[in-house]
């Protein structure tokens, strides 16, 4: 194995590089896997022209010191050279093993090895160097002699096209990188610039430098949240606060990434600068881990910076030092030294005298005053500073706080040794995370499901919390400015920012690879699996398996839950799993949902259903089983009247069937299942989709020369025509297509074609042939003979019959027959227990009760099937209720109600394309806003709905309208008491021929009193 830093040799069981003191980080050949990473591209500028007149080894000659600085550079940094161009070179930082901060990491090493170019002395090599940030696939390639770390994906072609916009000497970098390092590194906006192979102008950057801020400043910038609760680490922290009189008390604060570490130790650490106490800081950096003494060179600085702000001291910390331990810190802090004495000590013994000195100006400074010193990071320390703060965590000094902070993966083997408390932080309670979310959104309850979303998906760690909230104000779903931000538009999917991808890429990649392995699975499974079926797909031995779960549930990534499901175990939250998923590469995916559906198929305890067994197939990409499972899903969602979860799963099955080989049996299934599909689409009020089902249905029964199904096709056709065409398209189609049912010998398909038919004369004002076509469909519903088509049953359909039917005696007046119609489809309803036929039987009640001139009786039963139909997304219900609830308000004298109902009804009947509903809505509509005082808006919302109904054939309400003309219209003049006469001369014409008896009669009895009334003006 080697250095990351310098690619010195390191033993099997050394923990630092002996040549440069860098921390070992293990490298693994790892599978083809996905990663986000930072890309470095970089090259020498003209190289063809510094090399085109060299032999070939002069050439090499030339090149090759720039190589090797860009290859130094690369590696300083933790990157890994993954490919040498002749000229330059491609470099990934962030893979195999994660690092939460590659993108700052690789602007540091553009602008290092920037450095080291041009410290060669050759002015002819210049370089250019682009960066991005992306997701990448990552793969090892094995060649004859050598093993190369590959990337794969648009992501290192952007790195290339900035890299050759780049200009000499100068770091070009995308947005994606600049968002990452912003505040670690100082950026200049260039602008959008066109880039070869991208067709939008992309936003370039350029590296001015590094930034002299500490990564506690970087995010305590970034920072819109109060800090919030820590109670007991609080408590704990005082405590050791108040024992320092006695002696040296040492803490350390140990959490993952995000959890709060530096925030609590900074909050901390203000509060005793605020009683009286000296705060000495540093912070570990990951760019400098190979740097020796890096973090001691900080710490020191912060003391001499504390002193020349100390106007009680005047004197320099180093005073009092012996010469060579004053030369120590000189040389620590890069001053030069002219000491021979100095020059003259072994490595050893300056390491003792930095020591040293370091002690005794600490314990100098918590002599005059209480002192708090603050190390940061501890998991990035270098080797040389890491020795002098084992010292300094163990001085036997009073008044001397040593507060620490690390990661769980870099607690110092030494901590034990300076008797140090270990305070191990936790995410926040609910209500801590729903206190700091009401700092950053607001207090207004209309973000209550946001919130508690964001706490659910985030797990209550603080910085994922501030990220996702970050991430949905800079997309736009928040409006506003912290403290009082509002949804713009519902959130789908919280996400997980490419800040937060970074830090759990980090977590996982300190797990074993079994571990990873066993992860992944689970993550396929979904948010939560159990121990049996993760054992059965696995494969591991048992021992194995247990000390895998053990290690994830102590890395607290996977972890056993109390549940009354056995061996349950769930992810701690949902973005742990999603980037646990995303690392997969395709092909393993497909492997692992593969794996879990034959597993899951196999057991037949598992409570797992079609819905999941189709998720699995579909991710497994095994077409055929996807179809099966989905097809077996929408069923189930049908059953509970769940129309549009129905819709998502019927669209699954008929795409996967469409990615199976074109077979005849293939498109008998095709067919089937779309018109199996019809019911739930149209009830979920997709209509005009329920109407291309049929069509591409009857395209491919012609294909295959399938009479019979070609004729189920056509009456699916029709009946969506119902709903999205005209009536006299739907009564010439639904006519032929009665006719083929008839003689095609399939009474199930002939009865629907039959029901299809009824509701066309219907529609069309033809009440007496819908009445007789709709009671030959009941004729073939009841009895031991009783068929449906696939998709229903004849209960169902036989409802559906006597709905339709009992409205057809209602409108004709005919309500001792519509009764019993009504009590048999209530009685369908509640054998059944459908929310679909509860609102069926629902729709015909209230016309009844409408029927019979009690509105009252009517808006009851109409308000519970609205809400049924809301509730369960029958969409195709919802504008036929509220419209006949408007009506039953308007009827009541309850105007505004019926008015905000009615405006209601004609919305979603738009939205759907129901067209018979948003004419009689508007007719309603009309009615109410006459009674509400505005006449002229009611009239020519009527003249416009009665010429709609004439043009398009809906006679019945052709008649409405004219009614209602004549009731909205005043007698305030010879002209308007003649349009009144002429309006109820039609509709009485209309009402007659149709059977519209009851309307018939209204309008006859208003034709006598304005007759009576003679030439008299009102």
């Amino acid at each position: 194995m080697h250095c990351f830093a310098c690619q010195s040799a390191i033993g099997p069981g050394d923990s630092w590089c002996s040549k440069c003191g860098a921390a070992v980080r293990e490298r693994v050949e790892p599978d083809s896997e996905r990663r986000f990473v930072t890309i470095l591209r970089a090259d020498v500028v003209d190289s063809t022209g510094l090399v085109a007149e060299l032999e070939p080894e002069a050439a090499v000659s030339r090149l090759e010191p720039a190589l090797a600085a860009m290859r130094g550079a690369v590696r300083q940094f933790g990157g890994i050279v993954s490919k040498e161009l002749g000229d330059g070179l491609a470099a990934v930082f962030g893979a195999p093993i994660a690092d939460d901060n590659h993108a700052p990491l690789a602007c540091h090493a553009a602008i290092e090895l920037v450095r080291r170019v041009g410290s060669l002395g050759d002015p002819g090599l210049q370089v250019r160097v682009g960066l991005h940030s992306g997701h990448v696939v990552a793969y090892m390639v094995a060649s004859e002699f050598s093993k190369v770390y590959e990337i794969g994906g648009a992501a290192q072609h952007l790195a290339a096209r900035l890299e050759a916009a780049a200009e000499a000497n100068q770091v070009y970098v995308s947005e994606a990188c600049q968002k990452l390092a912003d505040g670690h590194v100082r950026f200049e906006f260039l602008g959008r610039k066109t880039l070869r192979g991208f067709g939008e102008p992309m936003p370039v950057y350029r590296v001015m430098g590094a930034s002299d801020l500490s990564s506690w400043r970087v995010r305590r910038a970034r920072s819109v949240s109060r800090f919030v609760d820590r109670t007991t680490e609080r408590a704990l922290l005082w405590r050791a606060a108040e024992r320092v009189s006695a002696s040296r008390q040492t803490v350390l604060l140990m959490g993952d990434a995000g959890i709060g570490k530096s925030r609590l130790a900074h909050e901390f650490a203000q509060d005793l600068r605020a009683s009286g106490w000296r705060l000495i800081d540093a912070e570990c950096s990951p760019n400098l881990q190979g740097a020796p003494y890096s973090a001691l060179k900080r710490l020191l600085l912060s003391i001499f910076e504390s002193a020349a702000r100390d106007q009680a001291r005047a004197d320099d910390p180093r005073g009092a030092l012996p010469a060579v331990q004053q030369r120590a810190i000189d040389a620590v802090l890069d001053l030069p030294i002219s000491d021979p004495q100095w020059d003259e000590l072994e490595p050893h013994a300056r390491g003792r005298a930095i020591s040293d000195a370091s002690c005794a100006i600490v314990e100098s400074i918590a002599r005059r005053q209480r002192t708090i010193l603050l190390i940061e990071d501890l998991h990035w320390i270098d080797r040389a500073s890491d020795t002098v703060m084992a010292t300094l965590s163990a001085l036997q000094c009073p008044d001397l706080l040593v507060l620490l902070t690390t990661r769980p993966n870099g607690m110092p083997v030494w901590i034990a040794r300076c008797h140090a408390e270990i305070v191990a932080m936790r995410p926040l309670d609910d209500d801590s995370g729903l206190a700091m979310l009401a700092e950053m959104l607001g207090p207004a309850t209309t973000n209550a499901d946001l919130k508690n979303r964001i706490i659910s998906h985030t797990a209550n760690v603080p910085l994922f919390i501030e990220e996702v909230c970050r991430s949905l104000k800079d997309s736009g779903m928040l409006l506003g400015q912290w403290g009082d931000l509002s949804l713009a538009r519902p959130v789908e999917e919280l996400g997980i920012p490419t800040s937060i991808q970074r830090v759990i890429a980090a977590r996982l990649d300190r797990v074993s690879r079994q571990e990873r392995s066993l992860l992944q699975i689970a993550a396929a499974f979904g948010p939560r699996t159990n121990q049996a079926l993760l054992r059965k797909i696995a494969a591991l031995p048992e021992g194995v398996l247990q000390d895998c779960l053990t290690a994830l549930d102590r890395a607290e990534l996977l972890v056993r839950i109390d549940s009354e499901l056995e061996d349950s175990l769930e992810f701690r939250h949902e973005m742990v799993r999603q980037v646990t998923y995303d690392s997969m590469v395709e092909k393993v995916r497909e492997s692992i949902h593969a794996s879990i559906l034959a597993a899951l198929e196999d057991d037949e305890a598992s409570n797992d259903g079609p819905d999941a067994l189709c998720y699995h197939a579909t991710r497994a990409k095994d077409w055929q089983k996807a179809f099966h499972h989905g097809r077996s899903a929408a069923r189930k969602c049908l059953v509970r009247s769940a129309y549009a979860d129905a819709v998502d799963y019927f669209e699954i099955a008929m795409g996967s069937l469409d990615k199976t080989p074109v077979t005849q049996a293939r498109e008998v299934d095709a067919i089937d299942l779309r018109m199996e599909a019809r019911l739930a689409f149209a009830g979920s009020g997709r209509v005009a989709e329920a109407l291309d089902l049929g069509r591409e249905a009857e395209r491919r029964a012609d294909a295959i020369d399938d009479i019979g199904r070609k004729i189920a096709a056509m009456t699916v056709r029709a009946g969506a025509q119902n709903f999205y065409g005209t009536p006299v398209e739907a009564v010439a189609i639904g006519e032929e297509v009665v006719r083929l049912a008839e003689s095609s010998g399939n009474p199930g398909w002939r009865n629907l074609a039959q029901y299809g038919l009824g509701q066309a004369y219907f529609l069309c004002g033809r009440y007496q042939s819908a009445e007789k076509m709709l009671a030959a469909a009941r004729a073939g519903l009841v009895g031991s003979a009783s068929s449906a088509p696939i998709g229903t049953t004849p209960r169902s359909l036989l409802l559906l019959c006597c709905m339709m039917n009992g409205i057809t005696h209602t409108v004709m007046g005919e309500l001792a027959a519509a009764e019993q119609l009504q009590q048999q489809a209530a009685a369908i309803a509640e054998e059944t227990g459908r929310p679909y036929d509860r609102v069926a039987a629902a729709y015909s009640g209230g016309w009844l009760m409408l029927g019979r001139g009690d509105p009252a009786a009517a808006a009851a039963i109409l308000e519970d099937g609205f809400v049924l139909a809301q509730k369960h997304g029958i969409r195709l219900f919802v504008p036929v209720l509220a419209c006949h609830l408007g009506m039953a308000y308007l009827e009541q004298g309850l105007f505004d109600r019926a008015r905000g109902m009615l405006t209601e009804a004609r919305e979603e009947a738009k939205a759907v394309g129901y067209t018979s509903a948003v004419l009689r809505s508007s007719i309603y509509l009309a009615l109410a806003t006459c009674r509400l005082g505005d006449v002229r808006a009611a009239q020519n919302m009527l003249r416009e709905a009665r010429n709609t109904a004439r043009q398009q054939g809906f006679s019945g309400l052709e008649a409405e309208a004219l009614f209602g003309e004549a009731v909205v219209t005043p007698i305030s003049s010879t002209e308007s008491r003649a349009a009144i006469l002429t309006a109820l001369r039609a509709a009485i014409a209309i009402a007659s021929e149709s059977g519209a008896l009851p309307l018939q009669r209204k309008a006859e009895a208003m034709l006598t009193e304005v007759l009576a009334q003679g030439s008299e003006l009102i």
